[in-house]
């Protein structure tokens, strides 16, 4: 049979482009032997038989304390038992880092750790780093899918880590492991084990950037929980999102600081994105986004100069980079500014990845102080969108990024005047000002300084 690489499709031949995710030449040809008599890894003798809602008898799960708040954020407020977790990011991201973190703090359960990956000398020599002992914490070096459940069978742990899913293989699969059958039938086996045993189990998944490598795009309609750790090497966060959770809402994430003691929660990641502007240094506008539910404050730098080559040019780190044009090309028109023969540099610290759009104000107002040399006054930060006619449009939960300003000590927010209905700032100790285009805002910034 041909299996598709990237989203697990089948087919009896080769085709060029998938039917079902459309990418080309990700079929890949795998043998697949059917047994008549196959013994199943893991059967329950419990008789299933259909039940009426009424008849369902309820159970309050209650969820397990990872002793992590920012997994458990994620996670909806805790891990539930008998979920199967996938935990999936591009290779050296620290996964396993995590997961390892996460089994030395759980004191109170009994957590078995199998790496398929590393030997035990390897994993002691990690623990030793992260400093963290579990005398109830089991580790096993194995790849084998009947040996790991027979080993879940005697020691019965709480939780249950693999590391990682693309190494252990059944032999019910006539297969190499982490191929797409081998990971499809070991993740099912899984599930069926957590769903009878009430065990948790974590799944490492690793994917690259071109999804060459089998991995969570297979498993994502098997597993409970799928996590995405994100981040990037030349920085010290990374970013846990919930792409699929049953159990909890998709909109939470964690931030965690890597270092080398292991990884660190970042509790109020506004002050750790947020460098101190003392010297008054023009280009610096901090603004106010939201990701999910969690508000924070991030800092924009921008460099306009003079354009030495004949095109001008256009880099933009962490932000969209056609967004920047039109906000180069709205300053021009609305604001007029002369961007056209100038470069325009644009990074937003701390190496995150900002989607929100209520950082169009930020990034404008740092823009136009690059470009006069003139600083934007300490303690003023903005949330608002820019329109392609120059006007400021509201932007959702202002609410919040007012307080997490007001919380860091922020004196002056800019928003936009849309926002002025439905919200209560008599009781907020920061100035809020309304604006409702971006010529306001140079007047109401630079207005006394500009020429």
């Amino acid at each position: 049979m041909f299996f598709c690489r990237n989203c697990g499709a089948e087919s009896s031949k080769w085709i060029g482009r998938c039917p079902s995710c459309g990418e080309w030449n990700t079929y890949i040809e795998e043998p697949v032997e059917k047994k008549t008599v196959a013994q199943p890894v893991f059967a329950t003798s419990e008789r299933t038989y259909p039940q009426k809602l009424a008849e369902i008898a309820a159970v309050d799960y209650r969820r397990i304390d990872t002793r992590n708040g920012e997994l458990n954020r994620v996670l909806g407020g805790g891990l539930a038992p008998g979920s199967l977790v996938l935990l999936g990011g591009e290779p050296g991201i620290g996964k396993s880092t995590l997961a390892l973190q996460v089994a030395l703090h759980m004191k109170d359960q009994v957590v078995l750790y199998v790496s398929g990956e590393e030997s035990l000398q390897q994993i002691k020599l990690r623990a030793d780093r992260i400093g963290e002992e579990h005398s109830e914490c089991l580790f096993l070096n194995e790849t084998s899918l009947e040996k790991i459940l027979t080993h879940c069978k005697e020691c019965m742990p709480g939780l249950v880590f693999i590391d990682s899913i693309q190494t252990v293989s059944t032999q019910n699969i006539d297969s190499s492991p982490g191929s797409v059958s081998q990971i499809r039938e070991c993740t099912a086996t899984l599930l069926k084990f957590a769903k009878a045993t009430h065990t948790s189990i974590f799944l490492i998944g690793h994917i690259t950037k071109d999804g060459i490598l089998a991995g969570p795009k297979i498993l994502e309609h098997i597993v409970d929980v799928v996590l995405q750790f994100e981040g990037d090497h030349n920085h010290v966060y990374r970013i846990l999102r919930s792409l699929k959770n049953r159990f909890g809402a998709t909109s939470e994430l964690g931030i965690f600081e890597m270092r080398g003691n292991g990884l660190r929660e970042v509790i109020n990641p506004s002050e750790m994105l947020i460098t101190a502007n003392e010297e008054g240094l023009s280009g610096i506008g901090i603004g106010a986004t939201i990701d999910g539910v969690r508000p924070f404050l991030i800092e924009v730098q921008a460099l306009v100069s003079s354009a030495v080559y004949g095109t001008p040019q256009r880099s933009c780190t962490g932000f969209d980079a056609r967004r920047l044009n039109m906000l180069l090309a709205v300053l021009e028109k609305r604001a007029g500014f002369r961007l056209s023969a100038k470069d325009v540099f644009l990074n937003i610290a701390g190496g995150i990845k900002v989607d929100d759009p209520a950082i169009d104000l930020a990034v404008v107002a740092a823009i136009m102080s690059s470009n006069i040399d003139i600083a934007i006054p300490q303690h003023c930060c903005f949330s608002g969108e820019v329109g392609l006619s120059g006007e400021i449009r509201p932007v959702s939960r202002i609410e919040q990024r007012i307080q997490e300003a007001q919380k860091l000590g922020f004196t002056m927010i800019f928003i936009s005047a849309a926002n002025r209905k439905g919200i209560d700032i008599s009781h907020l100790s920061v100035q809020v000002l309304f604006v409702h285009k971006i010529e306001q805002l140079f007047k109401a910034l630079f207005g006394k300084n500009a020429t």
